[in-house]
């Protein structure tokens, strides 16, 4: 009988007596928290990392123990430059790895930013959405070609995405007043939207796609908050639990928050995952749009799953960027 992991499960608890010697596996954002610990704890199973990251020095002094754990269990680590913030980079990053020619078994679009201040990637996008979004949209769908047979996508989003559907008439904010966790929830559907689009188009070939939310972790995602708007959130998320008859919300530690990443990835069948959106190491249910956000902790959006909206996010997503998959 499987294990049964849940919000507490740590990477290391999800990976026990698992075995990742020769499985590539491509992780982006490996320069800080969750990034850093799904690298760690997959290349402590003998798994070759490929890290994507903005900041090759700062990656390079945050993944000490990466490549300690590697290097006792027959890992390794490789590090490449990509800003998912500028497509110039993106498209580079690609195709380098493409010139390559070498076969990942998984990619973890993991980095990201949060309610960041209003903004514009070099390429004219909302910050959040040119990110979090049409970056690893470019970039994942460059590399598709090197994903194997039996390989997985896994997207990271975030409860976040209940706040908001994704606004395809308006992406960048012209016409709507910017609020930054509109804009990170608009970016977390789309993860969410890309991970039911892409396991569509690829399901065939034997590669699946799935999205993860981590939970609630202090990392340096939350570098943009005020630390006073960060307990007025806590305290309104309980507020909300304490009327529905729920416990308070928990932080998780970041081995716990990267756990559902790796259990998604090497861990849950392929098929009980494609197409779906995952959190506390399960596939979660659809909670009703009339449910207050932060009253239900666990739940996807039936929007998020819109096979609809998720082709017409393609769509809109490939006339922004010029390029078509």
């Amino acid at each position: 009988m499987a294990k049964v992991f849940g919000a507490t499960s740590t990477t290391d608890e999800v990976l026990s007596n698992i075995n990742l010697k020769g499985k590539r596996i491509l992780v982006t954002g490996v320069s800080a928290g969750l990034g850093v610990e799904t690298a760690r704890s997959l290349a402590a199973h003998g798994g070759h990392i490929v890290g994507a990251v903005r900041d090759l020095a700062k990656a390079e002094l945050a993944t000490t123990q990466v490549r300690q754990a590697a290097a006792s269990s027959g890992g390794d680590l490789e590090l490449v430059e990509l800003d998912l913030a500028n497509l110039s980079s993106v498209r580079a990053c690609a195709d380098g790895l493409l010139a390559k020619d070498d076969l990942f078994d998984l990619v973890i679009a993991n980095a990201g930013v949060m309610a960041t201040p209003f903004g514009h990637t070099a390429d004219g996008f909302e910050t959040q959405f040119g990110t979090n979004h049409l970056g690893h949209f470019v970039f994942v769908n460059r590399i598709a070609p090197l994903i194997r047979a039996g390989g997985r996508l896994i997207n990271l989003s975030s409860a976040g995405h209940r706040r908001s559907n994704v606004d395809l008439d308006d992406p960048n904010f012209e016409r709507t007043p910017y609020d930054p966790f509109i804009a990170y929830g608009r970016s977390k559907t789309a993860n969410i939207l890309f991970s039911v689009a892409f396991d569509r188009r690829h399901r065939e070939h034997g590669v699946r796609a799935a999205a993860v939310h981590p939970g609630g972790i202090q990392t340096e995602l939350g570098r943009h908050m005020d630390p006073g708007a960060l307990q007025q959130l806590v305290d309104q998320i309980n507020q909300q639990l304490a009327a529905a008859g729920k416990p308070p919300f928990q932080w998780k530690t970041i081995p716990q928050g990267a756990a559902t990443s790796v259990w998604a990835g090497v861990v849950a069948p392929a098929d009980e995952i494609g197409g779906l959106y995952c959190e506390n190491c399960h596939v979660d249910q659809i909670v009703a749009d009339d449910v207050p956000i932060n009253a239900a902790m666990e739940g996807v959006r039936a929007y998020a799953l819109d096979p609809t909206t998720a082709e017409a996010l393609w769509k809109k997503s490939e006339e922004l960027v010029g390029e078509s998959f």
